[in-house]
């Protein structure tokens, strides 16, 4: 049986004592992905950017474990606000520009967030 592999990107890790995610075998979870730019080495102010960031992150992360976007099969979006969904949406279709290939998606505003205006949670199958 394959053993369960932490996954971490960057200094995107979390304060708490978690991975980025987890991979058993060919499937993969993960925990928040947030939208830090690596590069600046904080979380944008500007929406749009902090969504650029935080789609180059879950890219950074699946490359870490092994994949690519293209193995995404669930998404779960989480805005501080609905406002910002236009933000996200932007570049979710930049990702995903197949209409008729994209992963299962759920957006919503939570009670609480942590920093920054979005989380994003996926789940992936690996080739």
């Amino acid at each position: 049986m394959a053993k369960r592999q932490s996954i971490n990107i960057g200094s995107g890790g979390h304060a708490a004592p978690i991975p980025m995610g987890s991979r058993i075998g060919n499937i993969v979870y993960s925990s928040a992905i947030g939208g830090r730019d690596e590069a600046l080495g904080k979380i944008p102010d500007d929406p749009d950017e902090q969504a650029v960031a935080c789609f180059n992150n879950v890219r950074a992360f699946m490359k870490a474990c092994g994949g690519t976007p293209d193995d995404i099969i669930h998404m779960r979006l989480l805005m501080k606000d609905d406002k910002y969904r236009e933000n996200l949406n932007k570049e979710w279709v930049k990702m995903f520009p197949d209409e008729n290939s994209r992963p299962a998606r759920h957006a919503e505003v939570p009670n609480r967030l942590g920093q920054g205006l979005f989380n994003v949670e996926i789940t992936a199958i690996l080739d």
